[in-house]
């Protein structure tokens, strides 16, 4: 893998990531929600005003873009798992932003991500 599809996959995975993070920070704007029939439109353009969950959306459509251009030049089997990256990049941005727990076990299980991530990509 070159510099620049390894680039291309990273930086979808980034963008991939902003969008969970931005969509948590939208979700604690707005607060719990359930769809009723009764709520549906008023916690639906909520939601649909809401600054973060618009910009978690539009990472999510770059990163499509992004995704489609790292495939046409990577296996699928090679960047799908690249993914996972996102997960590590997750659990240490909610702690930090939003105070999530990193636990031991957590730790446990980015290490096993690193690893995997790893011998795919030398494979």
């Amino acid at each position: 893998m070159n510099a620049v599809s390894f680039s291309l996959i990273l930086f979808g995975v980034m963008l991939n990531a902003a969008a969970q993070l931005l969509l948590k920070a939208g979700t604690n704007v707005v607060g719990h929600f359930e769809f009723t029939p009764a709520n549906v439109l008023p916690v639906g353009l909520k939601l649909a005003f809401e600054p973060h969950i618009f910009g978690g959306l539009c990472c999510y459509v770059v990163s499509v873009v992004v995704w489609i251009m790292a495939l046409s030049r990577v296996p699928v089997s090679i960047a799908y798992p690249m993914l996972s990256i996102g997960y590590i990049v997750n659990a240490f941005f909610a702690a930090w932003l939003f105070g999530e727990a990193v636990t031991a076990q957590k730790l446990i299980g980015i290490g096993f991500i690193i690893v995997g991530v790893y011998l795919v990509a030398k494979s």
